[in-house]
């Protein structure tokens, strides 16, 4: 990768503190009232101190855009397919609501 290139991939890059916001933004408003709780709460707790890739694997998660099947594996009611069994989906699991 060229300095040029590195300078245009800084360009489009979206910042840390937005992608963030845009996460949990995102996470309140799911489309299930359950996840929307859960991944909401969950969200509001960890996404601000996640590093880059962490948050790599939270938006990947909520890329899946099937809700009832990414709360079944949050709560353990299914099996997490390896491509989401992630220390994020860990932390998930382990969350619990206040």
């Amino acid at each position: 990768m060229t300095d040029t290139d590195r300078a245009a991939n800084d360009d489009t890059a979206e910042p840390l503190d937005a992608r963030r916001k845009r996460l949990i933004y995102r996470s309140l408003y799911t489309g299930m009232k359950e996840t929307d709780l859960l991944l909401g709460q969950f969200a509001r707790a960890h996404v601000p101190h996640f590093t880059e890739a962490e948050l790599d694997q939270y938006e990947h998660l909520l890329d899946v855009n099937e809700d009832p099947r990414v709360y079944a594996w949050a709560i353990g009611r299914e099996p997490v397919p390896a491509e989401f069994d992630t220390p994020v989906m860990k932390l998930l699991q382990n969350f619990r609501l206040a």
